[in-house]
């Protein structure tokens, strides 16, 4: 037996708030994207040396992060307990601090060794690196909460406004002021902490309410899987080019980015709905409710990521050229089909698992962190061309979709038998 439909205004709510956090996520990658375009004023090697420090701040955890903060302030909201959150809020941000210190005090006393095996061309760029990636943690937490609370009006403002200050600020760098990959990363860092000026005043009664004691149980019994989860998930994102820079160098991961970008854009335009789904489930969840958003939501990604796939296999030999340097336009094409074939199993695998993970099903975790670590050895086993590294991604997306369509049917199995 399956579940019933949710009643229409809240299929229609669900309709309203994904329109607009696609809207919102679309117009600000747009102009987050557009930074790109900036490639074609600095040589090739800086482009490379930008997509590498990128890839860096990509692999932090903030989607565990973000995750951790919508389930419990869903949670939070769901159960009327506040105090708990208020004071999770408190220990993360302790936290955050002291990551960064621990980073800053490893950027000091490896910072030739960092600069030799990511082929940087400034060195100078890691103390940019750290103030990215702290800038790029506390965004994280504020639209978590956001997202808890369902305020997505003002998170997708804050997504709209990160891409605006960003195109803005690397806009000036590179053409007035002559900058060139630590300045875009610098104009990155901007657009986090306007975006978290914004999060910080929509959720003031969130993290200055009164702090209650921090309950290890749910650490150890919720926060710590759903962050291990998502992290999975996110290595499965981002790695790829990390890898690609440490063995062809910065001149090869320059086209291979571009690719890149232009791929994980389909990625951007479809996890809105997901993270419009992830906090009406656990609240349906917490309240003992049912519903099926999970199967509207897989429908609509399923159709966007294929129209989206579609696009770039038809456009791509025109969009190439005019956005990225004639000098590795066949370079990023000969990869694009590959990259964008292996974003789709990806997006469909990230509905499943957010609805997984908000079901607190966190069985999932130990196969989600088996593949990743999977993926990880496969990557430095073979390594022969860009092209590889891209069949090996695909792989373990279409690899990591069937795990989790397992999971889900084993799930639904279960409440069809309650």
């Amino acid at each position: 037996m399956t579940d019933p439909a949710p009643p229409a205004t809240e299929r229609a709510t669900f309709f309203r708030q994904s329109g607009w956090m696609m809207l919102a996520t679309l117009v600000g990658g747009v102009l987050a994207w557009a930074v790109h375009l900036l490639s074609k004023a600095i040589p090739p090697s800086e482009y490379g040396t930008l997509i590498t420090l990128l890839s860096v701040v990509n692999l932090v955890p903030t989607l565990p992060l973000q995750m951790v903060f919508a389930q419990q302030t869903a949670r939070a909201v769901a159960t009327g307990q506040t105090a708990p959150l208020a004071g999770l809020i408190r220990w993360t941000g302790l936290g955050i601090f002291l990551v960064c210190a621990l980073g800053a005090a490893g950027v000091w006393g490896w910072h030739q060794t960092l600069a030799l095996k990511w082929h940087l061309a400034n060195p100078a760029a890691l103390p940019g690196l750290l103030v990215a990636i702290l800038l790029s943690l506390s965004w994280p937490v504020f639209a978590g909460i956001m997202q808890g609370r369902q305020n997505f009006l003002w998170a997708g403002w804050g997504t709209i406004l990160n891409g605006a200050v960003r195109l803005t600020s690397a806009a000036l760098i590179v053409l007035v002021w002559n900058g060139r990959a630590t300045g875009i990363l610098v104009a990155f860092s901007l657009g986090w902490l306007a975006a978290s000026l914004v999060g910080a005043a929509q959720t003031r009664a969130q993290w200055r309410a009164p702090a209650g004691p921090f309950d290890h149980q749910i650490f150890r019994r919720q926060i710590l899987p759903l962050m291990l989860g998502f992290a999975a998930t996110q290595f499965l994102f981002s790695a790829d080019t990390v890898f690609v820079n440490f063995y062809f160098g910065a001149d090869q991961t320059a086209p291979y980015g571009a690719a890149g970008t232009l791929s994980r854009a389909l990625l951007w335009v479809v996890l809105p709905l997901a993270g419009v789904m992830f906090p009406k489930i656990v609240r349906s969840h917490v309240a003992s409710e049912r519903n099926n958003l999970s199967g509207v939501t897989l429908l609509l990604t399923a159709a966007l990521a294929g129209a989206g796939f579609l696009g770039l296999w038809v456009l791509g030999p025109w969009l190439v050229p005019l956005i990225f340097p004639a000098g590795y336009s066949r370079d990023t094409l000969a990869v694009l089909p590959w990259y964008a074939g292996a974003m789709i199993p990806l997006a469909l695998a990230n509905v499943l698992v957010n609805d997984l993970l908000a079901r607190f099903r966190f069985k999932l975790v130990p196969p989600l962190l088996l593949l990743a670590a999977g993926y990880g050895v496969a990557l430095t086993r073979f390594h022969d061309t860009p092209k590889e590294i891209l069949q090996i991604l695909g792989g373990f997306n279409l690899l990591l979709l069937a795990v989790c369509a397992w999971f889900a049917s084993r799930a639904g199995a279960e409440k069809a038998e309650g």
